[in-house]
């Protein structure tokens, strides 16, 4: 027969909740993946490669020539060179002695002698050395989700892997959260983890606990039942295996997510509907996955909101946004549609404390990954 769980009457707040699951955790061990994988994943210190132009490079097809020789130059008073002029095409090595790179119409070569017809300065058509990476930068910055144009520069360094902190996560769908499942899991992947997704077999405690080894992950995610039907056993199976730190939290969607441990890897539990999961995820599962990582703070932006947004003391809500005329237009405030998750460019939660804020009120949201 299966059991009825209970909430605790008392909730316990977002922010304990969130200290508990933290606590202790450290960036996983770097790793080296080849560019392909790299994309998505948060960069790890690594040693600089050399300089990106190795030397200095022709930007323009033309003449190089040294700046210094070419002063007085003009088509009225043309200069005669010493020697026949270099012809270097774009990307091409500079001349030893030669400094800048001036146009076709810029020496006359039709006589016997060639003769400049202009001035340049130094460095004119010219490429430093250093100048798209210099020697001491690395190709990625630590911290920082690796994106494509990262790929661009550590391609034309010469490298073929990329070190990057990617946590292994492992994600358990319970019967009837596949489509919630997937959203976390494609979410995850955008955040840099390796994801391995697995099911359990049926909906009872049994089952849910043999899909719940840790193996070598860094973080767990089970995905359904961790609500209070007759059904959900998703808390009852962690308590089995290993840790319940908190079940219930002031957090509105996801009242009913729960977060624990089985040994030393942290686990979040989330509920199975999209809107409850998904707000559990940025909340809980998120930070915890972004300091396994050793994710710099993710980066917010400050506008004015629109209008008036009123949110229930003593639950965190979370609260859905999207841009317009520089100014957040809130699309949701605790209750999320699956139109308004789409829809949504940006999210905040409203602490537990407040009330909410006032029209016009500048305020810190976070943007939604694609």
């Amino acid at each position: 027969m299966t059991s009825l769980q209970r909430l605790p009457a008392l909730l316990t707040p977002l922010d304990v909740a969130l200290d508990a699951l933290l606590n202790g955790l450290q960036p996983v061990a770097p790793v080296e993946v080849a560019l392909e994988e790299a994309r998505g994943c948060i960069a790890a210190r690594s040693a600089p490669p050399a300089a990106i132009p190795s030397h200095d490079v022709a930007a323009a097809d033309g003449f190089a020539l040294h700046a210094r020789d070419l002063v007085g130059a003009s088509s009225y008073s043309p200069l005669p060179l010493m020697s026949a002029p270099v012809w270097v095409e774009a990307g091409d090595a500079m001349p030893s002695g030669c400094d800048c790179v001036v146009d076709a119409d810029s020496v006359d070569v039709s006589g016997p002698i060639a003769q400049v017809v202009a001035e340049a300065v130094p460095g004119q058509g010219v490429r430093r050395a250093g100048s798209d990476l210099a020697a001491s930068e690395s190709v990625t910055m630590q911290g920082r989700r690796i994106l494509t144009r990262d790929l661009l520069i550590a391609r034309a360094a010469g490298l073929t892997e990329l070190r990057v902190r990617r946590p292994r996560l492992r994600i358990v769908n319970i019967p009837g959260g596949r489509l919630t499942a997937d959203l976390i899991a494609e979410s995850a992947h955008q955040a840099g983890a390796e994801v391995n997704a697995v099911a359990a077999t049926a909906r009872d405690a049994a089952s849910i606990a043999a899909a719940l080894d840790t193996g070598t992950s860094d973080l767990l995610i089970s995905v359904g039942g961790s609500g209070v039907g007759r059904s959900d056993e998703a808390v009852m199976a962690l308590a089995g295996q290993g840790e319940v730190l908190v079940h219930g939290i002031a957090l509105q969607p996801g009242r009913t997510a729960a977060i624990g441990r089985i040994g030393k890897t942290p686990v979040v539990a989330l509920p199975g509907a999209p809107d409850h999961a998904i707000a559990a995820w940025w909340t809980l599962a998120l930070p915890a996955l972004d300091r396994l990582s050793g994710r710099l703070p993710r980066k917010t932006i400050r506008l004015p909101l629109a209008r008036k947004v009123a949110s229930s003391v003593g639950l965190a809500e979370v609260v859905l946004l999207t841009c317009m005329d520089g100014a957040w237009i809130t699309l949701a405030v605790g209750e999320l549609s699956l139109q308004a998750i789409a829809r949504a460019e940006a999210w905040l939660t409203v602490p537990g404390g407040s009330e909410g804020f006032a029209a016009g009120t500048p305020v810190d949201a976070r943007l939604i990954e694609e």
